[in-house]
């Protein structure tokens, strides 16, 4: 069977999924520490916490008891989520570790985009093609939002292994398109804002000019 390469497995178009602007882009002029909005609402987030509740699920269900890669998987998955939100909660104080923490998540994703695909390249099992109707279908399950466990509960509970695993490759490659639009919008933030310690010196600054003679 033709096998596909990774860029083709459910990446979603762009646009389609980014809302960290919309998240983000609100900041007061002059504010030292930018006001944030809740992760929760992040669809970054919201898509790594369904591929983690999918991991979990997979990894104790498939492979057997004992085997490094439940923990290796499951420590990637929650890594994914994990990141997306202590980035969200630095980003009051800290641009910088909002922008690494994010990029640490990008990459626990795509350490576990490569553990499901190994799943299925060992065993000889099918990887969908980017236009194929599974594919095609689950992109636009992604497109709900919120995007929560309970839109891929069926699938994941009664569909064989190599179904599910198709199903967290496509999210994850949607998941990473989000984050990838993410880092984009962070760093041309801190290009144009700077850091925390850019932001009181411009504070203090307008205070003084404020208050010349005194």
């Amino acid at each position: 069977m033709t096998r596909k390469n990774d860029s083709q497995s459910g990446q979603s178009k762009p646009g389609k999924y980014d809302s960290y602007q919309s998240h983000n882009s609100h900041a007061i002029q002059g504010s030292i520490i930018p006001p944030r909005g809740d992760y929760q609402t992040l669809l970054s987030f919201q898509k790594a916490e369904v591929v983690y509740d999918i991991t979990f699920r997979f990894a104790n269900k498939y492979f057997a008891r004992g085997d490094r890669t439940i923990d290796q998987m499951i420590q990637s998955a929650r890594s994914g989520k994990q990141n997306i939100l202590e980035g969200s909660k630095a980003g009051t104080t800290s641009k910088e570790m909002e922008i690494k923490l994010t990029n640490v998540a990008r990459a626990s994703l795509e350490e576990l985009l490569r553990d499901y695909l190994d799943f299925l390249r060992v065993r000889d099992l099918p990887l969908w093609g980017k236009d194929s109707k599974e594919a095609r279908y689950v992109r636009d399950l992604g497109r709900k939002t919120p995007q929560t466990f309970e839109l891929y509960r069926t699938f994941v509970e009664t569909r064989p292994p190599e179904v599910v695993a198709n199903i967290a490759v496509c999210l994850i490659h949607q998941a990473n398109f989000l984050i990838d639009q993410q880092l984009k919008t962070l760093e041309k933030e801190f290009i144009e804002q700077g850091g925390l310690r850019e932001r009181m010196t411009r504070a203090r600054l307008h205070y003084r000019n404020q208050r010349p003679n005194q």
